[in-house]
């Protein structure tokens, strides 16, 4: 992991902003936080690691001599390099005592609410939980009249066995023998004076040294939780809805995050939406086609009836005004987009046949009045093979 790039560390292109490299150290500093992952070893490597890539990524001098000469630009090893110096500090160049605080002070202030970026603020805050996705599956009659719906998620809760505490029972927290207690550690190298959050205790000045078996030293225990989700009518497949605090807890008493749902809308057996339009095939058969007559067909609200004019061909579309799905943020409704296909009869028997027959003959004696568009048809297909 030593030698791993730093861009590749934080999971974030070369070309990224300050912002996308502060929002991916956040994620990974969170998720391999030592507190949330007690006696893992990897997981504290990990976390130094992240924030060795974020000290030099997240400062422009640095930063352009780490893209220049890689890791030798920032070694502390190559003396008069690209920025280094052999003081105990090489890698940071010409940075004074506050600058290289502030390096690793907004690291930490970023997650802990300003952590060790002065004397005063020497204990840490608390950490604001993970934000927590979910994937509600739904009818697009729910998606298009909104419905309250109960969701099963998972979730956490204080543990019953030590109460949130994370120590074993019959235990509790010891003052930090590493900090006596303050949360900050001072370095001193010449006239450089540095302070920075225990990393030990990770700037709470408390540490549990028997963490309770069934929770591991984290306070909360895996479960699930049933939730009221509020269906917003007109929603459209793909569209988020955000429970505040709704997910995971926070740690050393901090916001939970955020519950995340996503919303999927099952392909509806009759209708196919398009925004706040519907459409849908209506079949007829082929004496209503030539006759007319009326039809009843589905709508969202319930069943309607339509005329269909005589002579009707197969495509024709008919519009429902306001019969489509209503806004979710203008209220206005959609239409419904009725298109026809003309169907053609199956499984005929002998007697009805003969009567097909017969109709056929009556329509060709009658020529092209009956029939215009095959008679165009024939004459253009004339016209291609002079």
């Amino acid at each position: 992991m030593a030698d791993q790039d730093y861009y590749e560390l934080l999971g974030v292109s070369r070309s990224a902003s300050a912002d996308e490299i502060k929002k991916a150290y956040r994620r990974l500093a969170m998720k391999y936080h030592p507190d949330r992952n007690p006696g893992d070893k990897a997981a504290e490597e990990k976390f130094k690691a992240i924030g060795e890539a974020y000290a030099v990524l997240s400062d422009e001098q640095k930063r352009a001599a780490y893209d220049r000469f890689g890791k030798a630009g920032v070694d502390p090893s190559a003396a008069g390099g690209a920025g280094g110096f052999g003081n105990g500090f090489g890698g940071f160049g010409n940075m004074g005592a506050g600058d290289f605080q502030s390096a690793f002070g907004d690291i930490f202030s970023d997650l802990f609410g300003g952590g060790a970026r002065a004397r005063g603020q020497q204990r840490e805050q608390g950490v604001r939980g993970d934000d927590v996705s979910f994937s509600l599956e739904i009818s697009l009659e729910d998606a298009a009249h909104g419905r309250k719906m109960e969701i099963r998620v998972p979730s956490w809760e204080e543990c019953k066995t030590c109460h949130g505490s994370g120590c074993k029972p019959g235990t509790s927290k010891k003052t930090c023998p590493t900090c006596g207690g303050s949360g900050a550690v001072r370095m001193s190298n010449g006239i450089f004076h540095v302070q920075q959050t225990c990393p030990r205790c990770h700037g709470s000045g408390q540490v549990i040294e028997e963490p309770c078996t069934d929770c591991q030293g984290t306070g909360y225990t895996r479960t699930a939780k049933v939730l009221e989700v509020n269906i917003p009518a007109g929603i459209n497949d793909g569209q988020r809805i955000r429970m505040v605090g709704k997910g995971e807890p926070g740690l050393n008493g901090g916001a939970a995050g955020d519950l995340y749902i996503e919303i999927r809308i099952r392909p509806s057996e009759i209708f196919e939406r398009d925004g706040d339009d519907l459409h849908m095939d209506l079949p007829i058969s082929f004496a209503t086609a030539a006759l007319g007559g009326e039809v009843e067909v589905p709508t969202l609200e319930g069943k309607t009836r339509i005329t269909i004019p005589e002579g009707t061909q197969s495509g024709k579309t008919f519009r429902l005004r306001d019969k489509g799905i209503r806004n979710m943020r203008t209220r206005d409704p959609g239409d419904l987009y009725l298109h026809i296909l003309i169907e053609t009869p199956v499984n005929l028997t002998g007697k009805q046949k003969e009567l097909l027959r017969e109709f056929e003959n009556s329509i060709k004696q009658g020529g092209e009045k009956h029939n215009p568009k095959t008679k165009g048809f024939f004459e253009r297909m004339k016209n291609i093979f002079k």
